[in-house]
């Protein structure tokens, strides 16, 4: 039986699916309670980061489940679709909800300093390299597309959905790594080492459109697959230019003073400002 039974009036949701509705409300519920909780507290939260974690998590959510992502099994333009979704606009509407900042803030001291000390390991130093999250992001794709592990995704339900798992976090991973906040990171790279590691990032993503614009990948029908590279090559770039205008924005225009008070979490060197 396939993941989604189709009936006359709509789409019956698998077990699947039903969970991955459940892991997103929770993630959004989660976060509007805190910021609720901020509030009890008068501690203000700007209104676009909580909007930015809905409208992200509502992106991966489109993806994942319903109409574009019933016909991604089967469509490659759809699948390219919940490409841009799942693996470009979400990952940087989340990074823009400062999550991690969020939890900082509402956190008690204890669990806060073990969070900065997390932020600030050696492991996530590497893993949030510029340079190293952009060939888990980008380097995956190649590896999904120029490989047979894309075919091999439409028969393995448990691959299918690890590939999913892993754009969505490499994603994420590199839209933190080269951005300069909102959240924390004490072993960030310095704005001109972020805009390298974007910028090749970009020519090999639309190298990659190009490719398999020129040979699909297994299964594709070549249509279906010129389509497709083009919705992966157009419909991505204005995220690649929100995160590049975003990458340079140091150097475009100064930054304004933050107001209010810069809340220190001790046993770390990361502050959180109001």
């Amino acid at each position: 039986m396939n993941q989604h039974q189709h009936y006359a009036g709509g789409t019956l949701l698998g077990p699947g699916e039903w969970v991955t509705v459940l892991l997103i409300a929770g993630a959004v519920a989660a976060y509007l309670l805190v910021v609720l909780r901020l509030r009890c507290r008068e501690i203000s939260w700007p209104a676009r980061r909580t909007a930015a974690w809905v409208v992200g998590w509502a992106s991966v959510g489109v993806a994942l489940v319903g109409p574009v992502a019933d016909s991604a099994h089967d469509d490659f333009v759809a699948h390219m679709a919940a490409h841009v979704l799942l693996g470009m606009l979400g990952p940087l509407l989340l990074v823009l909800a400062a999550p991690v900042t969020l939890a900082l803030r509402m956190l008690p001291v204890p669990a806060a300093r073990r969070l900065a000390r997390t932020m600030a390991s050696p492991p996530l130093a590497v893993l949030t390299n510029p340079f190293v999250a952009g060939v888990l992001d980008i380097g995956g794709l190649w590896v999904l597309y120029r490989t047979g592990l894309y075919a091999a995704t439409h028969t393995e339900p448990a691959l299918h959905v690890l590939v999913h798992a892993h754009v969505l976090a490499a994603g994420y991973l590199f839209t933190f790594a080269v951005l300069g906040g909102p959240d924390p990171a004490r072993h960030r790279a310095s704005p001109p080492w972020r805009a390298g590691a974007l910028v090749l990032a970009i020519a090999a993503h639309n190298i990659l459109a190009k490719v398999i614009y020129a040979d699909p990948p297994d299964g594709v029908p070549v249509e279906r697959a010129r389509a497709g590279a083009e919705l992966m090559y157009y419909a991505g770039a204005p995220v690649e230019i929100a995160v590049l205008v975003l990458v340079c924005r140091p150097w475009l225009l100064p930054r304004p003073r933050a107001r209010g008070s810069a809340r220190s979490v001790p046993g770390s060197r990361l502050s959180i400002r109001n």
